[in-house]
């Protein structure tokens, strides 16, 4: 994960940068012991920060059926959205990787729905290094409701 805004910084510059890093990072540990991942072996867990303060884990759950398969950022925000969030302002993600691993790009278009101020740190839960970004930096030039209201505002002169 490197790119402009990205920054290789460990978990005590984390903690620093976001108070609630240790709580998010503890939650998202616990849930990629509880990932399921039969078929790429690849345990991922991960924590959001809802706008109310409350935080949300998820975790990745594979299907023989790829397709069905979700990540677990997906899934801690489906979970922040299920009981009742609105906003999004961090997101925690766990590999099991010496070099933490970014999310997706499924992963980073779902986190954009809710802003491009969100922070993103990829963490290692096999060593201290934590990947630290703004969801703008990860993914810039983002596909969201502006693009559709465009299109929309588009036709109707049409």
């Amino acid at each position: 994960m490197t790119g402009t805004g990205v920054q290789l910084i460990d978990r005590a510059e984390a903690a620093a940068r976001l108070p609630e890093f240790e709580g998010l990072l503890a939650m998202a540990l616990t849930a990629q012991g509880r990932a399921r991942a039969p078929y790429s072996n690849f345990h991922v867990g991960a924590a959001v920060l809802g706008g109310s303060g409350a935080s949300f884990p998820g975790c990745n759950v594979e299907s023989a059926s790829y397709g069905a398969t979700i990540c677990a950022e997906r899934s801690a925000v489906v979970g922040a959205v299920a009981a009742g969030e609105t906003a999004i302002r961090a997101c925690v993600v766990v590999t099991p990787t010496v070099e933490p691993s970014s999310p997706c790009g499924i992963c980073r278009q779902l986190l954009a729905e809710f802003g491009p101020d969100i922070l993103v740190f990829a963490a290692s839960s096999l060593s201290d290094s934590v990947y630290a970004a703004r969801l703008a930096d990860l993914l810039p030039l983002t596909f969201g409701p502006r693009n559709l209201a465009q299109a929309e505002a588009r036709a109707v002169v049409e």
